[in-house]
């Protein structure tokens, strides 16, 4: 389709969908307790280039937090042409093969819990029907609950500003999956330790052994009395050949979880690995 005849239809089907959908109470929908107004500052807009509306949006958010990476970066990470698109574990797979933290949310309260804490968040929306669907990825920006309104780039215009009503649909169509991208040395902040342990982890099976170890060092800052971030912290210094770094973690580790054997095997094996080369 032409990208002025797309365009029009997209907007024919937003019109359509505010005519028709569920109001949305904050009441209803809110537990949290956040401001009622919140917007993130200095979001860059970039213009998508056809079908990159994920790539764009990744680069957005990692270009609002300093990092030098474009939409092409990111789409030779995950761009799918046969489904001119990109899947929701690619664009968390390709965060993560840039170093970042990338946590999913699925709520609406974690999702202006996470804007008022002064964080960006990629949200996937159908703007189309659930038989015709319009998939789409954007950046949530800001909120105004007094206005009703929710502020987004969306990669194809300067930021749209949409009734919380409309959003809340096209959002639910999406299944209401959110993710937040942030350098390692932050967390989310709605994120679980599960999730975000899971997240470390993550980095440390791609092999960013760098962003996994300052992640994991971040877990531990916030989680100080849960052994598994120093666990993880040895065992990734260990895959980075700094022994005498994975013995200090693991140390630690053992000091809060003493009678987990598998922080004695690792260090075992981290103390071998030194007296071999005769440290």
């Amino acid at each position: 389709m032409r990208p002025l005849i797309r365009r029009f239809c997209a907007v024919l089907t937003l019109c359509w969908l505010a005519a028709c959908a569920a109001p949305f109470d904050p009441a209803e929908e809110l537990t949290a307790d956040i401001p009622t107004r919140a917007v993130v500052a200095g979001v860059p807009l970039i213009q998508q280039a056809d079908f990159y509306c994920g790539p764009a949006s990744i680069a957005m958010v990692m270009q609002w937090a300093g990092a030098d990476v474009t939409q092409a970066d990111i789409a030779a990470l995950s761009f799918s042409p046969g489904a001119r698109g990109t899947y929701l574990a690619d664009m968390i797979g390709a965060a993560r093969r840039q170093g970042q933290f990338a946590v999913e949310l699925s709520t609406f309260d974690a999702l202006l819990a996470e804007v008022s804490a002064g964080h960006p968040v990629i949200v996937f929306q159908n703007l189309g029907l659930g038989v015709a669907p319009v998939w789409h990825y954007g950046v949530v920006t800001g909120y105004d609950l007094q206005s009703d309104q929710i502020f987004l780039n969306s990669g194809e215009r300067d930021q749209m500003v949409m009734p919380f009503d409309l959003f809340a649909r096209t959002w639910r169509r999406g299944n209401q999956w959110g993710l937040v991208i942030l350098p390692p040395d932050q967390l989310p902040a709605t994120a679980t330790e599960a999730a975000a342990l899971s997240a470390a982890a993550a980095l440390e099976r791609v092999k960013v052994y760098d962003a996994a170890e300052t992640a994991y060092q971040t877990g531990a800052g916030r989680w100080p009395e849960s052994w598994l971030w120093q666990f993880g912290l040895g065992n990734v210094r260990y895959a980075m050949g700094d022994m005498r770094g994975a013995e200090r973690a693991l140390l630690a580790a053992g000091r809060l979880a003493p009678d987990i054997p598998e922080i004695g095997a690792n260090l075992a094996t981290v103390r071998a690995a030194l007296a071999g080369k005769g440290s």
